[in-house]
C-alpha cells in the first residue's frame, strides 16, 4: 500500500520519528481502505506530488501537521481544478486585453495628433499667417512672442493658484494624466517638453497648495514640523525644476574631423596623476597611453607621482615616459597638476586618473573641437567603469541596470553641453593650456578642483564641449565605505564652491550656465531634506503633529498627481540612464553621510581636505558593514516603531483620523522600502579578483606546443588571462603550455600562457610571465582598442516605472533578509523562533502549484495506456 500513497515515499527518503511514523501508518491505512489508490488519477497525484503539494515537498522531513496540509491543499486544488483559468490569471488576461485596446486607441490618437501640425501648416489660414510673418518686421515678431508668452504665463498662473474642490481637482488631474499618458511614448522632443510642462504645472500647483492651505498656524508643534517638511519639499521642487531646464535638450555633440595634414595638429601633454595607488593599477593606464593614436613628436606622456616612489620612477624609465614629482603634497591633485604645468609646454593637456585606461582614439575624438573653436577650453568624455560599483556588485545588477554615474555622464553632461556648461570631471578630458594659465592653473581653493576649474574658465568666456562616447575605462570603488567617502568629498567640494564662488552671482556666466552649475551644487545638499522625508511621518504617528494640515482625500488628490507626473517625466527623460525611484535609493544611502559635511562647508568652507579614492581593493568574504549601516538601522528602527504606533492609532484613535493614519502608514512603508535597499547595499559581496574580467567578442586563435592553430572568439579578458571559445571541441590537459594569437590592424601578436580550464569548446588561459613588450601589446590589443567600450551602453528599451518600483520592493525586502543573515548568533536565538512560528503558520496556507506542469490527466479510456505502472 505504501507505493500508492505519496507520503510514504517522503517518509522513506527523509526519515521520521516513531510518533510521526505511527501517524503516517494510520493515515496510509485509512487511505488504502477508503480510496482507490490503484486508480491512474491517484497514480498521477503520487507521480507529481512535488508539483501539487509544494509546501510539503519543500520540507526536509515529514511533519505532524502534514496530513492537515494535504487536506487544505487538496481542497484548494479541487476548488480551482474545474475552472478553465485561475481567477488571478483571468484578471491578468482581462487587464492585458484592456491595455491592448487602450494602446490601439492611443496609437490612433497619437497618429492623429502627430498629423495635426502638418495639416495645420498646410492649411490656407496658416499659409497666409506664414506669409505675413515672413513680411513682418523683427519688432512685430518679438511683440507676438511676448504676447504669446504673457498669455501662456497668465494661464499657467491661473491653473496653479485657482482653488478647486474635490471633484474639480480630480477632473483636473485626470485630464493632465490622460494627456501625459498619450504623449509619453510619442517620438521626438516636443512630447518631452510637453510632459515637462505638465509636470511643472502640477508640481507648482502642489507647492502653492502646500504654502497656502496646509499649515496650522495655531499650534507650534504642527507649524514647526510642517515648515520643516515644506522646506524639504521646496528644495526637492527646486531641484526638479532646475533638472528639467538642465536636461531638457541634450546636445549629442559629434567629434570633429582633424585636418589631413598632421603638422597642423597641436602638441599634447598626457598627464597621469597618482598618489598612493599600487603600480598594478597604474601600469595598464601607462601602457594604453603609449598606444594613443597621435604623432609621436607631438605627444608626451608624464607620470605625476605625488608619492615620490622609486618603483614608479624606475617603471617610467623602463617604458620611456616622463616622470614628474615634487617635494610636497600641497593642494593634493590640483597642486600635482599645477606643478606639472610648470615643467611642460604642450598646447593641450590631457588628464587621466591613474586607473582610467584610455583607448587609442581618445585624442582623435576630442582634439578636433580645439581646432574648430579657438575659444574651446575643455572637451570632456564620459567616465566609464569596467568593474561594478558597490551598488551593482552587492545587488548583482552589473551590466543589467544603469549604474549611479550613468545619469550624469549619459544625460546631465549632454544637457550641460547644450548650455555651454560642461563640467571638468578630473579625468578623461583635454584642456587648453592657455585657458588654464589665464585662470592661474587648476583651482586649489576647494576639494573638487575639477568643477571649480571649469567654472572659472566659463567665467572668463571660454567654451566647453562634451563628447558622449566612452574613450577610457576605469575601476569603480570596491567597497561601500570607499564609495561613500568619495561622494562625501564631492559633496563637500560642491558646497565649498557654492559658498566661495557662487555661480548665481558674479560676472561672466549666462543664465543657463548659472542654472546648470547651481543645480549640480544644490544637488549635493540633499542630505538634510532626505532625512526629513524619512522621518516626517513619525511626527504624526509618534507626536500627533499635523505636518500637512489638510483632509486626507485632498492630500491624495495633490500628492499623488505630483509624484506620478514627476515619475512619468523622469522615466521619459532618464529611462535609459536611470531606473525610476532609484535616485531616491542613492540619496537614502548617502543622506546621513553628506548632511554634516555640506552643512559645515556652507558655514566654514575652509574645513575639509582632499581624500584619494581607494581603487583595486579586495573583499575576502561576504560581510556586513555594520559601521556604514548604523544610520540605516536607526532609521529602520524608528520607522518600524512608527508603524507600530500606526496600528495603535488605527485601532484606538479618533475615527476621523483613519484616512490620515492610512496615508502616513503607506509613507512609512515606502521609507522602510528605501532603507531596506540601503541595508541590502551595505551587505558586501565577496570580491577576490584583482584583475576584473571584461566581456568581449574578438577574433583570436589558440596555438598548441605542436604548432597546431585553432581559431576561435575571445569571450573575456583581464590582465591575468582570457577565456576563449574555439570553433571546434578540444580536450586539453590543465597546465599545458599554449599561446594566444591576436591581431591589431595588420600586426599579429603572441602571448604565452597555460591552460587553466578546458571544457569542450571553451578554454581558459592563464598568462605566463609576459615580457614588458608583451604586456604593452596585450593592453593595446584589448583595453585600448578604439571600439573597446562602444557597445557597453545598455539598451533596456522603454523604462517602466511600475516595474522599477517592484524591483525596488524586492531589493528592500532582500535588504532585511540580508540583515537577518548577518545578525549575531545570540540575537538570532530570539528572532529564529518568531520566524519559525510565522513560517509554520504559513505552511498551512494553500499555494499555487510550482515548477514544470505535469501532463494533463487523460480520459478514463486513455489513463491505463498513458501512465506506466508504478
Amino acid at each position: 500500500m505504501d507505493r500508492y500513497f505519496p507520503y510514504s515515499r517522503l517518509r522513506e527518503e527523509r526519515g521520521a520519528g516513531p510518533l510521526t511514523a505511527l501517524l503516517l501508518a494510520f493515515c496510509t491505512l485509512l487511505a488504502w481502505t477508503f480510496l482507490r489508490l490503484e486508480n491512474p488519477s491517484w497514480r498521477s497525484v503520487r507521480k507529481y506530488a512535488d508539483y501539487w503539494f509544494p509546501q510539503i515537498a519543500s520540507a526536509q522531513r515529514p511533519r505532524l501537521g502534514d496530513p492537515l496540509r494535504y487536506a487544505v491543499q487538496s481542497i484548494w486544488l479541487l476548488l480551482i481544478h474545474h475552472q478553465p483559468k485561475p481567477k488571478a490569471y483571468a484578471i491578468r488576461d482581462a487587464w492585458r486585453s484592456f491595455r491592448a485596446g487602450y494602446r490601439t486607441s492611443a496609437i490612433r490618437l497619437r497618429g492623429y495628433l502627430e498629423s495635426v501640425p502638418f495639416r495645420t501648416m498646410d492649411s490656407r489660414p496658416m499659409q497666409r499667417s506664414r506669409h505675413w510673418w515672413n513680411r513682418s518686421s523683427r519688432q512685430q515678431q518679438r511683440l507676438v512672442n511676448i504676447l504669446l508668452g504673457v498669455v501662456t504665463l497668465a494661464l499657467g498662473i491661473f491653473c496653479i493658484t485657482q482653488p478647486f474642490g474635490y471633484m474639480a481637482q480630480l477632473v483636473f488631474v485626470l485630464l493632465l494624466w490622460v494627456v501625459a499618458m498619450l504623449v509619453r511614448h510619442m517620438p521626438g522632443r516636443f512630447p518631452t517638453l510637453l510632459m515637462i510642462m505638465l509636470s511643472v504645472l502640477i508640481s507648482c500647483r502642489y507647492l502653492w497648495w502646500r504654502y497656502t492651505a496646509t499649515l496650522n498656524w495655531n499650534d507650534w508643534l504642527d507649524l514647526t514640523t510642517g515648515l520643516l517638511l515644506l522646506a524639504a519639499e521646496t528644495y526637492a521642487w527646486l531641484i526638479l525644476i532646475l533638472g528639467y531646464i538642465q536636461s531638457c535638450w541634450p546636445l549629442k555633440r559629434k567629434p570633429v574631423e582633424l585636418p589631413k595634414d598632421s603638422s597642423q595638429w597641436p602638441t599634447v601633454d598626457l598627464m597621469i596623476a597618482t598618489y598612493n595607488e599600487p603600480l598594478s593599477v597604474v601600469r595598464n593606464t601607462v601602457y594604453a597611453a603609449m598606444g594613443v593614436d597621435w604623432p609621436k613628436d607631438k605627444l608626451r606622456i608624464y607620470l605625476l607621482d605625488d608619492g615620490r616612489r622609486e618603483q614608479f620612477r624606475k617603471f617610467a624609465a623602463e617604458v620611456g615616459v616622463g616622470y614628474i614629482t615634487r617635494p610636497d603634497n600641497n593642494h593634493a591633485k590640483a597642486g600635482n597638476l599645477n606643478h606639472a604645468l610648470t615643467k611642460t609646454d604642450g598646447e593641450l593637456i590631457a588628464v587621466f586618473d591613474c586607473d582610467h585606461i584610455p583607448v587609442r582614439s581618445f585624442l582623435q575624438f576630442t582634439v578636433g573641437w580645439f581646432l574648430r573653436d579657438p575659444k574651446m577650453a575643455l572637451v570632456q568624455t564620459p567616465h566609464h567603469f569596467l568593474s561594478p560599483d558597490p551598488f551593482e556588485r552587492n545587488l548583482n545588477v552589473f551590466r543589467r541596470n544603469p549604474n549611479e554615474g550613468e545619469l550624469f555622464y549619459g544625460l546631465v553632461q549632454d544637457g550641460n553641453d547644450m548650455w555651454n556648461a560642461t563640467f571638468f570631471c578630473g579625468s578623461c578630458a583635454v584642456l587648453r593650456r592657455k585657458a588654464l594659465e589665464e585662470i592661474g592653473g587648476f583651482a586649489v581653493e576647494t576639494v573638487t578642483e575639477d568643477a571649480h576649474t571649469a567654472l572659472r574658465m566659463h567665467r572668463r568666456g571660454w567654451n566647453s564641449a562634451y563628447v558622449r562616447i566612452p574613450q577610457a575605462a576605469g575601476l569603480a570603488t570596491e567597497s561601500l565605505s570607499a564609495h561613500i567617502g568619495q561622494r562625501i568629498r564631492w559633496a563637500r567640494g560642491m558646497a565649498q564652491i557654492f559658498r566661495i564662488d557662487n555661480p548665481l552671482f558674479g560676472k561672466g556666466l549666462s543664465l543657463f550656465q548659472r542654472i546648470c552649475y547651481a543645480n549640480a551644487m544644490l544637488h549635493f545638499l540633499a542630505g538634510l531634506p532626505r532625512l526629513i522625508f524619512l522621518l516626517a511621518p513619525l511626527a504624526f504617528l509618534l507626536l500627533h503633529a499635523y505636518i500637512i494640515y489638510a483632509p486626507a482625500l485632498m492630500i491624495v488628490l495633490y500628492v499623488i498627481p505630483h509624484m506620478v507626473h514627476s515619475s512619468l517625466t523622469s522615466s521619459r527623460m532618464q529611462g535609459q540612464h536611470r531606473k525610476t525611484f532609484w535616485g531616491e535609493v542613492y540619496e537614502t544611502v548617502l543622506a546621513w553621510y553628506i548632511a554634516r559635511p555640506t552643512t559645515v562647508a556652507l558655514i566654514n568652507p575652509s574645513k575639509g581636505k582632499f581624500n584619494v579614492t581607494a581603487k583595486g581593493g579586495l573583499i575576502e568574504s561576504n560581510q556586513f558593514d555594520w559601521k556604514i549601516a548604523r544610520p540605516y538601522l536607526v532609521l529602520a528602527a524608528l520607522n518600524f516603531t512608527g508603524l507600530g504606533f500606526a496600528v495603535w492609532r488605527f485601532l484606538y484613535g479618533p475615527p476621523q483620523e483613519v484616512g490620515t493614519v492610512i496615508i502616513t502608514s503607506l509613507w512609512v512603508l515606502y521609507n522602510l522600502l528605501l532603507i531596506g535597499a540601503a541595508v541590502a547595499i551595505a551587505a558586501e559581496v565577496r570580491q577576490v579578483r584583482e584583475n576584473h574580467r571584461v566581456q568581449v567578442k574578438l577574433p583570436a586563435a589558440l596555438k598548441l606546443g605542436s604548432g597546431h592553430l585553432y581559431p576561435g572568439v575571445l569571450q573575456d579578458y583581464s590582465g591575468g588571462g582570457v577565456g576563449l571559445v574555439l570553433n571546434t571541441s578540444l580536450s586539453l590537459p590543465i597546465g599545458s603550455e599554449v599561446s594566444l594569437l591576436m591581431r591589431r590592424g595588420d600586426q599579429e601578436f603572441t602571448f604565452p600562457g597555460v591552460i587553466s580550464r578546458s571544457d569542450a569548446r571553451f578554454v581558459g588561459i592563464r598568462f605566463a610571465e609576459l615580457s614588458q613588450k608583451q604586456k604593452i601589446d596585450f593592453v593595446q590589443c584589448t583595453f585600448a582598442r578604439a571600439d573597446a567600450w562602444l557597445n557597453w551602453q545598455l539598451d533596456n528599451g522603454p523604462e517602466r516605472p511600475v516595474q522599477s518600483f517592484m524591483d525596488m520592493l524586492r531589493v528592500g525586502a532582500k535588504g532585511y533578509y540580508r540583515l537577518y543573515q548577518f545578525l549575531p548568533a545570540w540575537l538570532r536565538i530570539f528572532i529564529d523562533p518568531i520566524l519559525s512560528l510565522l513560517a509554520w503558520i504559513g505552511s498551512f496556507f494553500p499555494r499555487w502549484p510550482t515548477g514544470p506542469a505535469p501532463v494533463t490527466i487523460p480520459t478514463s479510456q486513455q489513463r491505463l495506456a498513458t501512465y506506466e505502472p508504478l
